[in-house]
Protein backbone atom coordinates (compact mmCIF):
# COMPACT_ATOMS: atom_id res chain seq x y z
CA UNK A 1 0.00 0.00 0.00
CA UNK A 2 1.51 3.07 -1.20
CA UNK A 3 1.09 6.96 -1.23
CA UNK A 4 2.21 8.86 -4.15
CA UNK A 5 1.76 12.69 -3.27
CA UNK A 6 -0.05 15.04 -5.38
CA UNK A 7 0.94 16.02 -8.47
CA UNK A 8 0.57 19.34 -10.37
CA UNK A 9 -3.38 19.36 -10.34
CA UNK A 10 -3.97 18.22 -6.67
CA UNK A 11 -4.26 14.83 -7.41
CA UNK A 12 -3.16 11.46 -5.23
CA UNK A 13 -2.72 8.19 -6.10
CA UNK A 14 -3.41 5.27 -3.29
CA UNK A 15 -1.96 2.10 -5.18
CA UNK A 16 -2.87 -1.50 -3.35
CA UNK A 17 0.00 -3.78 -4.06
CA UNK A 18 0.46 -7.71 -2.77
CA UNK A 19 2.56 -8.77 -6.33
CA UNK A 20 1.44 -11.89 -7.74
CA UNK A 21 -1.32 -12.38 -5.07
CA UNK A 22 -4.34 -10.20 -7.28
CA UNK A 23 -3.05 -7.81 -4.08
CA UNK A 24 -4.76 -9.62 -1.66
CA UNK A 25 -4.95 -7.67 1.22
CA UNK A 26 -2.23 -8.67 4.62
CA UNK A 27 -2.62 -7.66 8.15
CA UNK A 28 0.25 -5.16 7.37
CA UNK A 29 -1.74 -3.19 4.22
CA UNK A 30 -4.71 -2.44 6.58
CA UNK A 31 -2.77 -1.12 9.09
CA UNK A 32 -0.87 1.14 6.36
CA UNK A 33 -4.38 1.75 4.77
CA UNK A 34 -5.52 3.53 8.20
CA UNK A 35 -2.39 5.12 8.51
CA UNK A 36 -2.29 6.77 5.07
CA UNK A 37 -5.98 8.42 5.42
CA UNK A 38 -5.44 9.40 9.42
CA UNK A 39 -2.12 11.25 7.86
CA UNK A 40 -3.66 12.64 4.91
CA UNK A 41 -7.54 13.57 7.13
CA UNK A 42 -5.26 15.99 9.32
CA UNK A 43 -2.25 17.21 6.92
CA UNK A 44 -2.31 20.65 6.36
CA UNK A 45 -1.50 20.27 2.73
CA UNK A 46 -4.12 17.54 1.63
CA UNK A 47 -3.97 16.91 -2.20
CA UNK A 48 -7.61 18.06 -3.67
CA UNK A 49 -8.28 14.67 -4.81
CA UNK A 50 -7.67 10.99 -3.97
CA UNK A 51 -7.34 8.20 -6.98
CA UNK A 52 -7.31 4.50 -5.69
CA UNK A 53 -5.98 1.45 -7.76
CA UNK A 54 -4.79 -1.75 -7.34
CA UNK A 55 -0.90 -2.91 -9.14
CA UNK A 56 -0.73 -5.57 -12.13
CA UNK A 57 -4.45 -5.35 -13.26
CA UNK A 58 -6.73 -6.04 -10.17
CA UNK A 59 -7.88 -4.08 -7.53
CA UNK A 60 -7.76 -6.13 -4.30
CA UNK A 61 -8.82 -10.23 -4.44
CA UNK A 62 -9.91 -9.81 -0.62
CA UNK A 63 -7.66 -11.06 2.39
CA UNK A 64 -4.38 -12.79 2.48
CA UNK A 65 -5.96 -16.19 2.82
CA UNK A 66 -2.22 -17.11 3.61
CA UNK A 67 -2.58 -15.12 6.77
CA UNK A 68 -5.85 -16.77 7.95
CA UNK A 69 -4.27 -19.50 10.79
CA UNK A 70 -2.75 -16.95 12.51
CA UNK A 71 -5.39 -14.98 13.96
CA UNK A 72 -9.04 -16.29 12.53
CA UNK A 73 -9.72 -19.28 14.78
CA UNK A 74 -9.32 -17.64 18.24
CA UNK A 75 -12.47 -14.98 18.81
CA UNK A 76 -9.83 -12.89 20.24
CA UNK A 77 -7.69 -12.13 17.91
CA UNK A 78 -10.14 -12.41 15.07
CA UNK A 79 -12.40 -9.53 16.72
CA UNK A 80 -9.14 -7.96 16.97
CA UNK A 81 -8.30 -8.16 13.49
CA UNK A 82 -11.80 -7.01 12.29
CA UNK A 83 -12.50 -4.01 15.23
CA UNK A 84 -9.08 -2.98 15.25
CA UNK A 85 -7.29 -3.03 11.82
CA UNK A 86 -10.07 -4.14 8.84
CA UNK A 87 -12.69 -1.29 10.67
CA UNK A 88 -10.29 1.80 12.06
CA UNK A 89 -9.09 1.53 8.03
CA UNK A 90 -12.37 2.08 6.09
CA UNK A 91 -13.34 4.36 9.00
CA UNK A 92 -10.44 6.66 8.42
CA UNK A 93 -11.68 6.23 4.18
CA UNK A 94 -15.24 7.21 5.41
CA UNK A 95 -13.99 10.48 7.21
CA UNK A 96 -11.68 11.87 5.13
CA UNK A 97 -13.37 15.10 3.49
CA UNK A 98 -11.12 14.26 -0.12
CA UNK A 99 -12.95 13.22 -2.82
CA UNK A 100 -11.91 9.45 -3.43
CA UNK A 101 -12.05 8.00 -6.92
CA UNK A 102 -11.51 4.37 -6.95
CA UNK A 103 -10.34 3.08 -10.59
CA UNK A 104 -11.38 -0.76 -10.62
CA UNK A 105 -9.71 -3.28 -12.79
CA UNK A 106 -10.11 -7.35 -12.27
CA UNK A 107 -10.88 -8.65 -9.23
CA UNK A 108 -12.56 -6.47 -6.40
CA UNK A 109 -14.15 -8.91 -4.01
CA UNK A 110 -14.29 -9.04 -0.26
CA UNK A 111 -12.00 -6.30 1.27
CA UNK A 112 -11.47 -5.04 -1.85
CA UNK A 113 -15.44 -4.52 -2.57
CA UNK A 114 -15.13 -2.85 0.84
CA UNK A 115 -11.89 -0.40 0.11
CA UNK A 116 -14.16 0.76 -2.96
CA UNK A 117 -17.45 1.04 -1.38
CA UNK A 118 -16.03 3.82 1.03
CA UNK A 119 -14.69 5.53 -2.65
CA UNK A 120 -17.09 8.59 -3.81
CA UNK A 121 -16.57 7.53 -7.40
CA UNK A 122 -16.02 4.22 -8.25
CA UNK A 123 -15.10 3.40 -12.19
CA UNK A 124 -14.40 -0.09 -13.32
CA UNK A 125 -13.38 -1.89 -16.60
CA UNK A 126 -15.41 -4.40 -18.53
CA UNK A 127 -13.12 -7.16 -16.94
CA UNK A 128 -13.94 -6.84 -13.99
CA UNK A 129 -16.14 -8.53 -11.72
CA UNK A 130 -17.39 -8.20 -7.93
CA UNK A 131 -18.39 -9.86 -4.83
CA UNK A 132 -18.22 -11.11 -1.31
CA UNK A 133 -17.88 -14.92 -1.36
CA UNK A 134 -16.77 -15.48 1.87
CA UNK A 135 -19.50 -18.12 2.76
CA UNK A 136 -17.32 -20.43 1.11
CA UNK A 137 -14.80 -19.90 3.59
CA UNK A 138 -16.94 -20.65 6.56
CA UNK A 139 -17.51 -17.04 7.74
CA UNK A 140 -19.85 -14.25 7.68
CA UNK A 141 -19.20 -10.70 7.64
CA UNK A 142 -18.21 -8.87 10.36
CA UNK A 143 -20.59 -5.94 11.60
CA UNK A 144 -18.46 -2.83 11.28
CA UNK A 145 -17.61 -3.97 7.87
CA UNK A 146 -21.52 -4.80 7.00
CA UNK A 147 -22.40 -1.69 7.98
CA UNK A 148 -20.05 0.62 5.82
CA UNK A 149 -20.75 -2.00 2.86
CA UNK A 150 -24.78 -1.65 3.63
CA UNK A 151 -24.54 2.35 3.13
CA UNK A 152 -23.49 1.68 -0.74
CA UNK A 153 -25.13 -1.45 -1.54
CA UNK A 154 -28.16 -0.98 0.25
CA UNK A 155 -29.10 -4.21 2.47
CA UNK A 156 -30.87 -6.25 -0.22
CA UNK A 157 -27.83 -6.21 -2.30
CA UNK A 158 -25.37 -7.29 0.09
CA UNK A 159 -27.97 -9.87 0.86
CA UNK A 160 -27.52 -11.28 -1.94
CA UNK A 161 -23.67 -10.83 -2.21
CA UNK A 162 -23.40 -12.51 1.57
CA UNK A 163 -26.13 -15.54 1.00
CA UNK A 164 -25.46 -16.21 -2.55
CA UNK A 165 -21.59 -15.94 -2.39
CA UNK A 166 -21.58 -15.06 -5.90
CA UNK A 167 -19.48 -12.69 -7.98
CA UNK A 168 -20.78 -10.56 -10.67
CA UNK A 169 -19.59 -9.00 -13.52
CA UNK A 170 -19.23 -5.35 -14.49
CA UNK A 171 -22.10 -5.19 -16.10
CA UNK A 172 -24.26 -6.55 -13.49
CA UNK A 173 -22.42 -4.33 -10.43
CA UNK A 174 -23.27 -1.16 -12.80
CA UNK A 175 -27.16 -2.30 -13.18
CA UNK A 176 -26.80 -2.97 -9.15
CA UNK A 177 -25.22 0.63 -8.57
CA UNK A 178 -22.24 -0.85 -7.00
CA UNK A 179 -20.73 0.97 -9.79
CA UNK A 180 -20.90 4.67 -11.37
CA UNK A 181 -19.79 3.76 -14.61
CA UNK A 182 -18.27 0.82 -16.54
CA UNK A 183 -15.79 1.80 -19.18
CA UNK A 184 -13.47 -0.50 -21.74
CA UNK A 185 -10.78 -2.07 -19.93
CA UNK A 186 -7.65 0.09 -22.08
CA UNK A 187 -9.41 3.07 -20.89
CA UNK A 188 -10.51 2.64 -17.47
CA UNK A 189 -7.24 4.07 -15.87
CA UNK A 190 -7.48 7.85 -18.21
CA UNK A 191 -11.07 7.75 -17.32
CA UNK A 192 -10.61 7.41 -13.39
CA UNK A 193 -7.58 9.89 -13.94
CA UNK A 194 -9.87 12.40 -15.94
CA UNK A 195 -12.54 12.33 -13.38
CA UNK A 196 -10.37 12.84 -10.69
CA UNK A 197 -8.94 15.69 -12.66
CA UNK A 198 -12.44 17.62 -13.07
CA UNK A 199 -12.63 17.20 -9.23
CA UNK A 200 -9.78 18.47 -8.38
CA UNK A 201 -10.31 22.12 -10.81
CA UNK A 202 -13.23 22.37 -8.05
CA UNK A 203 -13.74 24.34 -4.99
CA UNK A 204 -11.76 22.09 -2.32
CA UNK A 205 -14.19 23.84 0.14
CA UNK A 206 -17.23 22.45 -1.65
CA UNK A 207 -15.75 19.20 -1.89
CA UNK A 208 -15.61 18.88 1.84
CA UNK A 209 -18.55 20.20 3.19
CA UNK A 210 -20.62 18.14 0.30
CA UNK A 211 -18.87 14.99 1.56
CA UNK A 212 -19.61 15.92 5.28
CA UNK A 213 -23.09 16.42 3.99
CA UNK A 214 -23.30 13.41 2.49
CA UNK A 215 -21.44 11.77 5.38
CA UNK A 216 -24.05 13.22 8.03
CA UNK A 217 -26.95 12.28 6.13
CA UNK A 218 -25.90 8.75 5.47
CA UNK A 219 -25.62 8.60 9.79
CA UNK A 220 -28.78 9.36 10.44
CA UNK A 221 -29.18 13.38 9.42
CA UNK A 222 -28.47 16.44 10.48
CA UNK A 223 -28.63 18.20 14.33
CA UNK A 224 -29.57 21.45 14.89
CA UNK A 225 -25.82 22.41 15.21
CA UNK A 226 -24.60 20.80 12.12
CA UNK A 227 -27.39 22.49 10.37
CA UNK A 228 -26.23 26.18 11.52
CA UNK A 229 -22.79 25.27 11.14
CA UNK A 230 -23.14 24.14 7.58
CA UNK A 231 -23.87 27.74 6.31
CA UNK A 232 -20.66 29.10 7.66
CA UNK A 233 -19.46 29.34 4.54
CA UNK A 234 -21.15 32.22 3.51
CA UNK A 235 -18.79 34.80 3.65
CA UNK A 236 -15.38 32.30 2.65
CA UNK A 237 -13.15 33.20 0.07
CA UNK A 238 -13.64 30.30 -2.05
CA UNK A 239 -17.81 30.82 -2.10
CA UNK A 240 -17.00 34.80 -3.24
CA UNK A 241 -14.37 33.68 -5.86
CA UNK A 242 -16.62 30.72 -7.58
CA UNK A 243 -19.49 33.48 -8.00
CA UNK A 244 -17.22 36.22 -9.21
CA UNK A 245 -15.84 33.74 -12.12
CA UNK A 246 -19.38 32.95 -12.85
CA UNK A 247 -20.27 36.52 -13.44
CA UNK A 248 -17.16 37.67 -14.49
CA UNK A 249 -17.86 35.10 -17.43
CA UNK A 250 -14.20 33.28 -16.42
CA UNK A 251 -12.55 30.17 -14.85
CA UNK A 252 -12.69 30.25 -11.16
CA UNK A 253 -9.14 30.30 -9.26
CA UNK A 254 -9.90 27.96 -6.10
CA UNK A 255 -6.69 28.12 -3.95
CA UNK A 256 -6.13 25.48 -1.22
Amino acid sequence: MTLQPADATGVARVCIANPGKMNVLSVAMWRQLRAIFEAMNSAIDAPRVVLLHGADGHFAAGGDIAEFPDFRFEPDTLRRFHEEDVAPALRAMLDCDIPLVAQIDGACIGGGLEIAACCDLRIAGRASRFGIPIARLGFPLAPAEASIVARVLGLPLLRELLLEARLLDADAALAKGIVTRVVDDDKVAADALAAAERIAALSPQAMCLNKRLLRQLAEGGLSAAQRHEHFAYADSAEHREGLAAFMEKRDPRFQT
